[in-house]
């Protein structure tokens, strides 16, 4: 179909990655859980844009400028890893800014336009993504595809959508289980102050990573 070849392999495999424990996913229950299912939602379409990124520069050959120059790469992880670290430091923050009363499972409310651009630089951000395209599509691209860039494309988007799915679900989940301790004061500000280290973690993580 289109030039691909082991889809039913792709499909398998792609959903077996995209449970794997990340930054995405963890925003994505930051959210859900701080305000709720629409919320983790909207961060899980967020994501799945900043992946439209990373499969037209898979695509159309772009990536390979992250994999062969190490000023592209490094620029791209740093602002990546400066955004992750930024994030949990205002998570952190948001703490002060309200009374503990105030703090509860729900969290610290934030606009849903505010979440999905979020959702975006988080993903499209990760150097270690546009890698992923490019080392995991080529492997279900037929040698005999006419049009390989719309083979990347097809297979990008596929994988896009079936974890966009995965993330709802996730998101859903997440949300029902905060749901069970809205009213509590102290696990919201331990959740709070958890996703806040978390991210500073990730971040840090992400600066330290190599290109190869």
């Amino acid at each position: 179909m289109l030039g691909t070849t082991n889809l039913e392999v792709f499909i398998a495999a792609g959903l077996l990655l995209n449970i794997t424990p990340g930054a995405d996913i963890l925003f994505i229950a930051s959210k859900s859980a701080a305000q709720g299912t629409k919320a983790g939602i909207i961060a899980a379409l967020g994501i799945g844009a900043g992946c439209l990124v990373h499969i037209l520069f898979a695509a159309f050959g772009l990536s390979v400028v992250l994999a062969t120059s190490a000023l592209a790469f490094t620029a791209v992880k740093l602002a990546g890893a400066v955004y992750l670290i930024y994030l949990g430091v205002s998570t952190l923050l948001s703490l002060r800014k309200k009374p503990a009363a105030e703090v509860t499972a729900a969290g610290i409310p934030q606009p849903y336009c505010r979440i999905f651009r979020q959702a975006v630089l988080v993903n499209a951000l990760n150097p270690k993504v546009a890698l992923f395209f490019m080392a995991f599509l080529p492997q279900f691209v037929s040698p005999e595809s006419a049009r390989p860039a719309l083979s990347f494309i097809f297979l990008g988007c596929l994988f896009n959508f079936n974890g966009t799915l995965v993330n709802i679900v996730f998101a859903t989940c997440s949300a029902k289980i905060a749901g069970k301790f809205k009213h509590y004061r102290t696990p919201g500000r331990l959740l709070t102050s958890g996703v806040g280290g978390l991210f500073i973690w990730l971040g840090v993580r992400l600066a330290l990573t190599t290109q190869r």
